[in-house]
């Protein structure tokens, strides 16, 4: 290697390293993450429609999704949410149990650690639309 190539060669580097989702489009933003729950109790597995903003019940969790997005179709698939869950007991104060991003893609990397719940993304999608094709303006 040359000696004027390698400053060339750093700055590309570092250019990957600060903007790492330079030279990718960005992620499509949805209204309404699709969640899966299981009651390892029961055996219950339920579809979870979780509209960003709300509050929605799956036993004794509430889970706020804040924000879904995915990426666009060009690229590798990916859906992701940023879910907040807490735990609620009669006579008891809510208990957070997980905030954070979870991965359609990879569920166990940041999971919800429950001993009685299970809760995973399955997909984002735009409630107006009823399709997981129709992204939001971000």
């Amino acid at each position: 290697m040359t000696r004027g190539r390698l400053p060339v060669l750093a700055l590309a580097l570092l250019g990957s390293v600060v903007w790492p989702g330079a030279g990718r489009a960005a992620d499509l933003v949805f209204d309404t993450a699709i969640l899966q729950g299981l009651d390892k109790v029961t055996g219950r597995v339920m579809t979870i429609e979780a509209p960003v903003g709300s509050t929605v019940h799956f036993g004794t969790l509430e889970i706020i999704a804040r924000t879904c997005r995915k990426r666009p179709p060009e690229e590798q698939p990916e859906a992701a949410a940023f879910l907040d869950v807490w735990e609620i007991k009669a006579g008891e104060a809510a208990a957070s149990l997980f905030r954070g991003w979870m991965f359609a893609s990879s569920p166990a990397l940041s999971a919800l650690e429950h001993p009685v719940y299970d809760i995973w993304v399955l997909d984002c999608e735009d409630s107006n639309a009823k399709t997981s094709s129709t992204p939001k303006s971000p």
